[in-house]
């Protein structure tokens, strides 16, 4: 996540939404319960944490039972503590009253309400990134001497290490398919496996295996937060600690590794983060009340189901004919993000209903324009389209691979509409080469390298050197 502007859009639920979400989430409602419990009996010790006798009372009061009842009952009271739903009256006799903040999880705005989690959030994520201390607690137990370097932590490493998954897992989530569950190996992985490696070492297997069980204590510990819906490691694979678990062989048995995705309260938790973090990390509707010229840039580099959605919001909030008159001026243009914009502008109007009309017409004899214009009107059965001149149907087509080699790179669909261009206009290339767009020779040379026949591939690279002779460069 080192590019700062290429994050896609979240596509985030309404906070009137994400407010309950968050007001019903295991560790937050407890907190408010355990604030809502406490009176002037309730006593704290130095930290801040429920004195010992009282942590029974806590739990029945949490309905919690069972080992773990009051560690679960502490860690609530902390958070209660750390978001302002109690607050501590006087420190040295101990004694706690409701906190201001409290009032705001039943009167407060949506906001309000999602500022308080957030904390809770902050918390819970320190948390996460403090390595197991049962060892060290049997050492100080026995009356051992306590050495922090045997626990080989070190805490900024550590929490850059959740943070760079939490990053990943956020990057598949606002993805294309955003709902669909990430294995943990998979997620341990993308962190520690370097991107240019080939098949990973046993040392790097290794690694991998050892972040899936860090990963697998930091998710159980981050679900009851809300930040993450997360199925655990199957514990009959840990079972004999000496033995690696098998590889896994099917869907099914990949399930038994872990399985994690971000819920809407944790996609919106995440994206918060990184805005405070620096990082740029755009939300669909942010273009909405924007000039056209920000929607074509903007949604430039989205996957395409975030940049239809944006320009959803966006032409909500305008009438067909004046929206079309935008798009087309906001199109215009000779830079390299022309082509991108054109294409953005072109799937725009597709959206737009036969009321803007007009506004296609308006341009049908312009040079840049006048391509698209033939084809929506075409594609909208309008009446008495005039057939392209040869040149505007050439700049067209060197127009649309540009915008798809800006989009995509050098995908499949890119070389499919490569070799379909090739075979359908004999001779296409001692035409294209004359066509006077900023592009034509870089779009010559992509062909030449994409086209699968030798033959074919050469015509193209001579016709982009032509090309590049003929503008001087």
């Amino acid at each position: 996540m080192s590019d700062r502007s290429t994050l896609p859009p979240a596509r985030l639920r309404p906070e009137a939404e994400l407010a309950r979400d968050a007001l019903s989430t295991p560790l937050l409602a407890r907190a408010a319960r355990l604030a809502r419990w406490a009176g002037p009996d309730t006593r704290v010790d130095a930290g801040g944490g429920l004195v010992e006798e009282q942590l029974p009372a806590a739990a029945g009061e949490l309905g919690l039972t069972g080992d773990d009842a009051a560690a679960h009952a502490s860690e609530a009271w902390r958070i209660a503590v750390d978001t302002g739903l109690v607050e501590i009256t006087d420190e040295e006799a101990g004694t706690v009253a409701a906190g201001g903040d409290l009032a705001l999880l039943t009167g407060g705005s949506p906001q309000d309400v999602l500022g308080v989690w957030l904390t809770a959030l902050e918390t819970v994520l320190a948390d996460a990134s403090v390595p197991d201390l049962d060892d060290l607690v049997d050492a100080m137990a026995e009356g051992g001497a306590v050495d922090l370097s045997s626990l080989n932590w070190d805490p900024e490493a550590e929490a850059e290490f959740l943070d760079g998954v939490l990053g990943n897992l956020y990057l598949l989530t606002v993805g294309e398919d955003g709902d669909t569950p990430v294995p943990l190996p998979a997620l341990a992985a993308s962190v520690i496996v370097p991107s240019d490696m080939g098949e990973p070492t046993n040392d790097v297997l290794e690694q991998v295996s050892d972040a899936m069980m860090r990963l697998d204590d930091q998710f159980r510990m981050l679900e009851p937060v809300g930040l993450v819906a997360y199925r655990p490691v199957d514990e009959a694979l840990m079972a004999d600690a000496d033995e690696e678990p098998a590889a896994p062989v099917d869907e099914t048995d990949v399930a038994r590794y872990g399985m994690v995705r971000l819920t809407p309260l944790g996609l919106y938790g995440l994206r918060t983060r990184l805005l405070e973090a620096g990082f740029e990390a755009p939300a669909v509707g942010d273009l909405a009340d924007k000039g056209a010229d920000a929607l074509l840039d903007g949604t430039a580099p989205f996957p395409p189901a975030a940049a239809h959605a944006e320009t959803e919001r966006w032409l909500a909030g305008r009438g067909p004919l004046d929206a079309a008159r935008e798009l087309l001026a906001a199109a215009r243009g000779s830079d390299t993000g022309a082509p991108l914009r054109r294409l953005r502008c072109q799937q725009a109007l597709s959206l737009v209903g036969t009321e803007a009309e007009p506004a296609l017409r308006e341009v049908l004899d312009d040079p840049e324009l006048g391509g698209l214009a033939r084809v929506w009107l075409t594609e909208h059965g309008a009446r008495d389209v005039p057939a392209p001149p040869q040149e505007m149907v050439f700049w067209l087509t060197i127009d649309t691979v540009a915008a798809q080699l800006a989009a995509e790179g050098n995908s499949e669909e890119l070389r499919a509409l490569v070799e379909g261009l090739a075979r359908q206009h004999g001779g296409f290339f001692d035409t294209a080469w004359r066509v006077g767009h900023p592009a034509t020779a870089d779009v010559l040379e992509a062909m030449g390298r994409l086209h699968p026949d030798k033959k074919v591939a050469k015509e193209a690279r001579k016709a982009a050197f032509k090309a590049r002779s003929q503008h001087g460069g």
